[in-house]
């Protein structure tokens, strides 16, 4: 009897061990072909030409191919996705972990979880009629496709992946930690921010990793909003992020053009990289 479980448990390891390195090749896969694809762009375009260059029209007599504009734009854009999205999300994590009542917690989950599963277009098409005219009439500009509208889809796009994430994190918060706080004194709004919270920082910072892969990687609902045009990023003009960039024109490239929409995808790979390996630095850091 002991030897069957015995070999079971070996089963199940080896497909376990199996699936996880299927899940490492991948990676390397994607991160060995975009080297290949990327790099002779950048070679031929020169790396500080690429990186540095404030303009970008590849498909002049003598085309462009600076990338600082979709750099920036999609530094800034992510940026004030986080910042609106993360406050909402997290409070509103907190209220329905720990303070909303049953009902009101489960209509609220199953709004998120709707918001959830609405696909990208549908957000960029809400936008593109509902918010774009909003913010044309509101600030009195001639297009309301702009690097605000985009933010702003953005935050909401996150939402689900923060709250959801985050109240796991905080209802696997082991009660007596709530309990011992209380019977210290303190008061359940203290208990919950300074005690649960606390626990939960990492999966509250997991959730936050999600949001900004998210934020990064959206192409669809963004390119709909923004305006999709290659200018230097300001918060009331049209701009064109890393991921719209290379959807907007992959269709029709060639040659060079093609090459450099390769090199676009190999740095906003390594840009999510380093954002997800600074993140886990700052928690190692931060338990140690």
């Amino acid at each position: 009897m002991k030897s069957k479980k015995h070999a079971l448990e070996t089963i199940v390891h080896g497909v376990f061990l199996i699936l996880g390195l299927i899940t490492v090749g991948c990676v390397l896969l994607i991160t060995v072909y975009l080297i290949i694809s990327g790099i002779p762009a950048i070679k031929e375009i020169g790396l500080f030409n690429f990186l540095f260059g404030k303009e970008w029209n590849s498909t002049a007599a003598d085309p462009k191919f600076g990338i600082l504009p979709f750099i920036l734009t999609s530094v800034y854009g992510t940026a004030g996705a986080i910042v609106i999205g993360v406050p909402i999300g997290f409070f509103t994590a907190v209220f329905l972990a720990k303070v909303a009542p049953p009902t009101i917690k489960t209509i609220v989950s199953n709004a998120v979880g709707v918001l959830a599963g609405i696909p990208s277009v549908v957000y960029g098409l809400v936008g593109m009629i509902v918010l774009v005219p909003f913010i044309r009439k509101a600030f009195n500009i001639p297009d309301g496709s702009s690097l605000f509208a985009a933010i702003i889809v953005l935050a909401v796009m996150i939402l689900p992946s923060i709250i959801n994430v985050s109240i796991t994190a905080l209802e696997a918060v082991p009660k007596e930690y709530e309990d011992a706080s209380l019977a210290l004194g303190a008061t359940p709004t203290e208990t919950y921010f300074r005690v649960s919270v606390k626990a939960a920082k990492s999966g509250i910072a997991a959730a936050v990793v999600l949001g900004v892969g998210r934020a990064i990687g959206e192409a669809m609902a963004v390119i709909m909003v923004s305006g999709n045009a290659s200018n230097m990023p300001s918060l009331f003009q049209s701009v064109r992020f890393l991921t719209t960039a290379v959807a907007s024109e992959m269709s029709y490239s060639s040659g060079l053009q093609r090459q450099a929409l390769f090199s676009i995808a190999l740095v906003l790979f390594l840009f999510i990289m380093l954002i997800n390996a600074a993140l886990n630095f700052f928690l190692k850091r931060d338990k140690e």
